[in-house]
């Protein structure tokens, strides 16, 4: 733990806290339909095309039930149109290395997956996709999934600031917006810095380079009975991807969908090329996130109450950093015995010119937000170290969160936390003015429970399964905590993976594909439905004048109150499984056993 990795994370939240208010107003400006930006000029008449196309009335607000409506139907769309594209990608163009069609389960899953804003990729990326279903099938969904995950953020927002009314914004509206104005001229900067640090954007076919020393593998196939064979093959050669790989890795960051252009993600050098890419990276992940908290402030007139949720996100983001960081710089007690200092830590599973720090940061963020992007394996982390972002996704990603995801999630706890200073002190909770009722709670509630639920059930099926135990890379607790950590990832739209999972066999088994579909589209719009079911019974209460025992939503108290929440929600309900996977790990690891 070097002074130089503290001065990073300090320039890293410095910076982050500089540009929350700017991207806040921005934010303000382009969630408001009549709002004035500097792209006006030029966008305008894009957006009333665009509008005119889809025969929208940009002035024609939804109730709650109208958005979630709309939202529900352009996310089944687009579903089967990325699920055509992939099936059908060996007669698309844009194909150079001629790569086939995506079988059933793989194209369900992975449709479902970039939908969902989740990215979970049971697959290669430079092996399996076409550069036009990585175009077309998969950037768009990074476009439009972030944009919906920003307008469900501004339709409860816009529910708790109105009063004594019916409607929550046009989805319609929100979408092209957010879209035009936010999502697009921010990822072409982004884009244009990343090939400039010399990552690849082009539509060249792969290069192959000799190896300097072949080797043989042992490839997986399966024979006409249907059974498993492994072949042995020479490798004298390397191929080099090649394709518009700076355009998706843009919008992956700032959209926190995390799909990999490649399999090994942000570890890639061309994904990744230098330590200011990763930096600038990180920074864009957390950027509109932080951003939606000043705009809650802003547009229900209290600004304070933004900070304070800002506040309790980057206290818990600050204490997993330090946690991860401290776990991986102590390193394995196991290594430390055959030899390796103590002073180089944890290194397995790390790209060396990123480091312990650079991977513990980046693991934090990735997990904190719902992104899923890794510059290392997780894998390969200890099991203290993989704890942790394990039970940031578990907390339902409320430490800053996707992009929208994470500002309704976080606001789900605080109408918990506000329920439960109510019965402290003996009064009906209030929130912002409004009084908080069973109505309210049981939303609350039933957004949480749908996470917890299937995670653990689904878990818990597969650690008993063939399927689910067949896909394991490791045995004993760590292959438990594979099992959790992918369940965990998709339900709450993350993406990421402890990469020992092989989630896509050989042999064609679609357990795991099935289920982890299933649980991305519950985990995503089973949690929306009653978000949005809250925002519409929000919208339609009167504001009460504060009183003396109202309690105040802003400053230090209410942000322990928060915290609290939302720790003692996660460890009342993952605290059991987690004691079974790395909890038990770190003190096997520490009397000298390994999985």
């Amino acid at each position: 733990m070097h002074a130089n990795d503290w001065l990073q994370l300090a320039l890293f939240l410095g910076i982050l806290a500089a540009i929350t208010k700017p991207v806040g107003i921005y934010l303000t400006r382009v969630l408001d339909p009549h709002g004035k930006t500097w792209l006006d000029p030029v966008l305008r008449p894009v957006e009333r095309l665009t509008y005119k196309v889809m025969g929208v009335d940009k002035d024609k607000e939804q109730d709650w039930k109208g958005y979630t409506f709309a939202l529900l139907l352009f996310s089944l769309v687009g579903l089967f149109f990325t699920y055509a594209i992939l099936r059908l990608q060996h007669l698309l163009p844009l194909n150079p290395e001629g790569l086939p069609a995506l079988s059933p389960a793989l194209a369900f899953n992975t449709a479902v997956s970039f939908t969902t804003n989740t990215n979970w990729q049971s697959y290669g990326g430079e092996s399996t996709m076409s550069y036009f279903s990585q175009m077309v099938g998969l950037t768009f969904h990074n476009f439009v999934s972030a944009a919906t995950g920003i307008g469900i953020a501004a339709a409860l927002v816009r529910g708790i600031a109105r009063h004594s009314a019916s409607t929550l914004g046009n989805f319609w509206v929100d979408l092209v917006r957010t879209t035009y104005y936010l999502l697009l001229p921010v990822c072409v900067a982004i884009a244009v810095f990343l090939a400039s640090q010399g990552m690849v954007q082009n539509f060249k076919g792969y290069d192959t380079a000799q190896v300097v020393e072949a080797r043989t593998v042992q490839v997986e196939s399966t024979n006409d009975a249907g059974e498993t064979v492994t072949t042995p093959t020479i490798v004298d050669q390397q191929k080099i991807v090649q394709g518009p790989m700076a355009s998706q890795v843009a919008i992956k960051m700032l959209g926190t969908n995390g799909g990999g252009y490649v399999n090994a993600n942000a570890a890639h050098p061309f994904e990744n090329p230098t330590p200011l890419s990763n930096f600038v990276q990180m920074l864009s992940i957390f950027a509109i996130g932080s951003g939606l908290t000043w705009y809650l402030g802003k547009s229900t007139g209290n600004q304070k109450h933004g900070w304070s949720v800002w506040a309790a996100m980057m206290i818990l983001f600050v204490a997993g950093t330090l946690t991860c960081w401290w776990a991986e710089a102590q390193g394995n007690p196991i290594h430390q015995a055959l030899g390796v200092a103590v002073a180089d830590g944890n290194l397995e599973g790390k790209e060396v010119r990123f480091g312990i720090f650079n991977s513990s940061l980046f693991a934090v963020i990735t997990t904190a937000a719902s992104c899923g992007a890794v510059n290392a394996m997780h894998d390969s982390f200890t099991a203290l170290g993989g704890l942790i972002p394990l039970f940031m996704m578990e907390l339902g990603e409320v430490v800053i969160g996707g992009v929208g995801a994470g500002l309704y999630g976080m606001i789900v706890f605080v109408i918990l936390a506000v329920f439960i200073a109510g019965l402290m002190v003996g009064r009906t909770p209030e929130y912002l003015g409004k009084k908080i009722n069973a109505f309210e709670v049981k939303m609350a509630m039933l957004a949480l429970l749908v996470l917890t639920m299937l995670i653990l059930g689904f878990t818990a099926w597969a650690t008993v399964a063939d399927w689910g135990l067949a896909g394991l890379n490791n045995s004993g607790p760590h292959g438990f905590s594979e099992i959790l950590y992918a369940y965990s990832s998709v339900t709450a739209n993350n993406g990421s993976a402890f990469a020992g999972l092989t989630a896509n066999p050989a042999n064609g088994d679609p357990h795991y594909n099935v289920t982890l579909g299933i649980a991305m589209l519950i985990g995503r719009f089973l949690m929306i439905v009653p978000v949005m079911a809250l925002a519409g019974s929000l919208v339609k209460k009167k504001i009460s004048p504060p009183s003396p025992g109202t309690f105040p939503v802003s400053g230090g108290t209410f942000t322990v109150l928060l915290i609290g929440t939302v720790l003692l929600i996660g460890a009342l309900n993952f605290l059991p499984a987690l004691a079974l996977g790395p909890i038990v790990e770190h003190f096997l690891m520490q009397g000298g056993n390994l999985f």
